[in-house]
């Protein structure tokens, strides 16, 4: 395997990260948030979730807190319905052109797989890379009932330390969670670990993009 720099220590770094829900960004890529906060020193970030009540975007500004500790850190929500958000195609589009018409370019979007089988996240990934032609877009996966996990072939590793403080500001982020058969540590540090064994490391992120360019 051929790692490759990204080259974007250098200077600012600003991430987009889209979640058609509460929580979706924390599971999907919350090991990578950690590891960039860390090694990243102007860090900041806008969170854009499509869905979610009153509690549950609390609990999302909370996620966003805890994963980016010390960095300029935004939350949107359109609180458009939990599950219907491709009826509300427009609405959708129109919360995430509002992003991209903000001032600050993104040097990595973070989104949904686009073949998640949720038809949430499924949306949101099909919608960012028409939103944004000219960046870097990963596509995180979710774990989920569903059985849609697919082939990756990027990756972010991560440490054993990245890896169980994912879990525990996951678990402090969202107890609307926890009692979820499905939201526990063997969940998300399984999957982590066969990501990680597909790397050659302990633990990693995996990600999917559609177009890239490699420079130097």
């Amino acid at each position: 395997m051929l790692p490759f720099q990204l080259g974007l220590i250098d200077g600012p770094v600003h991430i987009v990260a889209l979640g058609a829900h509460p929580d979706d960004i924390e599971i999907g890529c919350g090991g990578t948030l950690l590891k960039l906060a860390e090694s990243v020193p102007e860090l900041t970030a806008e969170f854009v979730i499509a869905t979610g009540a009153p509690l549950r975007l609390e609990e999302a500004r909370r996620g966003a807190e805890l994963f980016l500790p010390e960095c300029e850190v935004t939350v949107t929500s359109a609180e458009l319905p939990d599950g219907r958000l491709p009826a509300h195609w427009n609405e959708t589009k129109e919360l995430l052109e509002a992003t991209a018409r903000s001032d600050r370019r993104p040097d990595i979007v973070l989104a949904p797989s686009r073949h998640d089988a949720h038809q949430d996240h499924r949306l949101i990934a099909e919608l960012a890379p028409t939103v944004w032609r000219n960046h870097l877009v990963l596509h995180y996966e979710i774990p989920k009932w569903d059985g849609d996990l697919g082939r990756p072939w990027l990756y972010v590793d991560l440490t054993e330390e990245q890896m169980h403080e994912k879990v525990v500001r996951l678990h402090k982020a969202y107890p609307s969670q926890v009692p979820h058969d499905w939201f526990d540590a063997e969940t998300f540090t399984g999957l982590a670990r066969l990501r990680g064994m597909e790397c050659r490391a302990r633990y990693a992120e995996a990600f999917t993009t559609g177009k890239g360019m490699l420079t130097w």
